[in-house]
């Protein structure tokens, strides 16, 4: 169970549950005794990123943003194609004009990727860009209501 708490939840295509009989014991050995959970991944290995460390620093070291122009964040589903191309999919939050703006053009002049793999071959993957400028600080809380 340790090994597989690193693993994000959209990455996991399914997972089958084993009971512990005969033919799971035969074929997993002793520690299969109280079943086996089988967890397949999406992919074997993950996209990767050819522009730096990661696609957020790579975003935030493109993306001018002064301090004094408050804290902003913009967060979309995208998807790294079989061939490495980037496709921006839903935007999911987007909290400033200007800083969406500046985050597509970033976007746009971005380096290929290399695709995640499944048995040896390229395969499409999703994943979920989130870009909070100034980096560090948090968002400003959402003003509420409490009637009585």
């Amino acid at each position: 169970m340790e090994s597989v708490r690193h693993i994000p939840e959209e990455n996991i295509e399914h997972i089958d549950h084993l009971v512990a009989d005969e033919a799971t014991v035969a074929k997993y050995g002793e520690r299969a005794n109280n079943g086996v959970i089988i967890v397949t991944l999406r992919y074997d290995k993950e996209a990767e990123f050819s522009g730096g460390a990661s696609l957020s620093d790579y975003i935030e070291e493109r993306v001018k943003w002064d301090d004094s122009w408050g804290v902003a964040r913009f967060v979309a589903r995208y998807t790294i194609g079989a061939d490495g191309s980037f496709r921006l999919g839903a935007e999911l939050e987007s909290t400033d004009r200007q800083l969406r703006k500046r985050v597509l053009k970033a976007l746009q002049d971005m380096p290929r990727w290399q695709p995640a793999t499944k048995q040896g071959k390229a395969v499409e993957s999703d994943y979920v860009l989130s870009v909070q400028l100034p980096r560090g600080k948090a968002m400003p809380r959402e003003p509420y209501i409490v009637i009585r």
